[in-house]
């Protein structure tokens, strides 16, 4: 399965950039999934619910289908958060799988930037990291895309993919 990232500090275009690849490479006929890393509980299942029930009560997993979708909620119970590779083997075969998080995966990555945002660039310090999206110019040893150039950076990253 090809993957490829999507990094960078918090506020610089990280979930926007996402969501505009998704869709230019999903309008390419490509099949696309995502993966994205939260720092912070996250629950996508609400207090009252029957599956929020299942899980209060001890189910391990507990997985939730309707006529649209399906979502399996797995409950770590004190266990340790899987890896993005093992993360990735739940996965339904696809064509990319676009991650948006996992700054420290050995997986490609192009890093969103936005000066306003304050921090420094991840790049210079970071081998897995093939390109960078930016709101000003920069100068650097690998390509840098203009943060709102979607059509490029997702020539950049099948390109890279070999795809």
């Amino acid at each position: 399965m090809n993957v490829y990232g999507v990094t960078g500090w918090k506020n610089a275009g990280k979930t926007g950039l996402m969501e505009r690849l998704v869709a230019e490479i999903a309008e390419r006929g490509l099949r696309v999934s995502t993966v994205k890393h939260a720092h912070h509980a996250v629950d996508v299942d609400q207090p009252g619910t029957d599956s929020y029930r299942h899980r209060q009560a001890g189910a391990a997993e507990v997985l939730l289908a309707s006529a649209n979708r399906f979502a399996v909620m797995h409950e770590l119970r004190g266990a340790s958060e899987p890896g993005l590779q093992a993360l990735l083997a739940r996965l339904a075969p696809v064509d990319l799988v676009l991650v948006e998080g996992f700054k420290r995966e050995a997986h490609p990555k192009i890093e969103a930037f936005r000066q306003t945002a304050g921090h420094a660039l991840i790049a210079p310090d970071d081998a897995t990291i093939r390109a960078v999206a930016s709101d000003v110019p920069l100068e650097l040893d690998r390509p840098v895309f203009d943060l709102d150039d979607t059509e490029a950076i997702a020539d950049f990253i099948l390109r890279d993919l070999g795809m």
